[in-house]
């Protein structure tokens, strides 16, 4: 696809039944307030509206968070969605109650990166800026 313009554009999501958006509100804002522009999707996503939200508004990354437990389920969905829709570029990162077990699956099947409690919003804000799709020089 090549890069985009721009400021690098964050889809922040909350798939599933899990209502509890506290840290993904706050994962949000820290990016936006980076010079990220973001675009919070709000609770009880299905992996289709994710997809479709990040394709609409042209995004560079997909950040999940979830409690539930249904993580490799849903990331796993979000994943294989980018792929049927030829998106793969869409950098794929999640967070939340995830237990180690499940970090290799997930990356195995695409996800870049898992963010576990107690990570720090500069760290997420640094990871994000060195592996999302660069901006182009205006």
């Amino acid at each position: 696809m090549g890069v985009a313009a721009g400021p690098i554009r964050v889809v922040v999501a909350k798939p599933g039944l899990d209502g509890h958006d506290r840290g993904a509100k706050v994962i949000a804002r820290a990016l936006r307030d980076a010079g990220m522009e973001v675009i919070y999707t709000g609770l009880h996503q299905t992996p289709e509206q994710i997809v479709d939200t990040a394709l609409q508004e042209d995004a560079d990354a997909i950040g999940l968070s979830i409690l539930s437990g249904a993580h490799n389920t849903l990331f796993t969905a979000v994943i294989d969605l980018l792929r049927e829709r030829d998106a793969e570029d869409i950098l794929v990162f999640g967070g939340g109650i995830i237990p180690e077990a499940d970090i290799p699956l997930l990356k195995e099947k695409g996800v870049a990166e898992i963010f576990k409690p107690g990570a720090t919003t500069a760290s997420i804000v640094d990871w994000v800026r060195t592996n999302a799709r660069q901006p182009a020089e205006a």
